[in-house]
């Protein structure tokens, strides 16, 4: 029987991102194929989210699938497509229900048309939900989101006196995102895999060797927890 949550934490992060790793590798402790572990780990997403709504978190972004992912066999992707399809078709309605904006980080084009349709539906189902945003980072990549603003600040004529760090920010997918305080991947890898290297400057990282379809409740609480015992100096002594 899981032990309760911890209710009291303080300071706890306004924006949670998730590097959801370790499913693949789920799956082959369990001599089971990779996709077994991918829909493992997207059937733990619904408690995690209900989890850090108990604690009140606005924002929560999800590392869905990168840019760089499509490069793994075709059978694979294909299959999380699939996965994350249905996910959306599943679970929008609760998402709905509990006051939560879905919101989408990345590019539409390259991915099936019958996904960018799911996305495109939940996004407007749930457009003016205001209790959290949560933002899927759905073919996604950061060196691709920043090279995207500068063609868009390129484009749209704007005097390069007139370009600072709040003028870049409103060309990023994130512009209407706050900047993210915690960063949290599983798997045991150390490293952000190319992940909101903009938005996550003066992130607090928590990395864990808890595989994702296994990080349950008490260990979000664990991540909450290690949060609130840093110290965020932003530069100063």
């Amino acid at each position: 029987m899981a032990a309760p949550l911890i209710k009291e934490i303080s300071p706890l992060p306004g924006h949670v991102a998730i590097i959801m790793d370790g499913n693949g590798r789920w799956a082959q402790q369990r001599g089971l194929p990779r996709l077994a572990g991918h829909k493992a780990g997207t059937e733990n997403v619904q408690p995690i989210i209900k989890t850090l709504r108990q604690y009140q978190i606005k924002y929560v972004t999800l590392y869905s699938f990168s840019i760089e992912n499509q490069k793994r066999p075709k059978a694979e992707v294909n299959g999380l497509f699939r996965l994350l399809r249905d996910s959306l078709d599943k679970y929008t309605s609760e998402l709905h229900e509990n006051g939560i904006r879905l919101y989408h980080l990345g590019q539409l084009a390259g991915i099936p048309p019958d996904l960018q349709l799911a996305i495109k539906n939940s996004l407007a189902i749930t457009k003016d939900n205001n209790k959290m945003t949560l933002s899927l980072a759905l073919n996604y990549s950061g060196r691709t989101e920043i090279l995207d603003a500068v063609r868009h600040i390129i484009d749209d004529g704007i005097p390069t006196q007139d370009v600072n760090e709040g003028s870049f920010s409103s060309y990023l997918y994130t512009h209407d995102l706050p900047d993210v305080d915690l960063v949290i991947r599983t798997g045991g890898e150390l490293r952000i895999s190319n992940f909101l290297m903009w938005q996550t400057a003066y992130a607090e990282y928590y990395f864990t060797d808890v595989l994702w379809p296994d990080f349950d409740e008490q260990e979000m609480v664990k991540a909450l927890l290690a949060y609130s015992q840093r110290q965020r100096r932003f530069g100063r002594v």
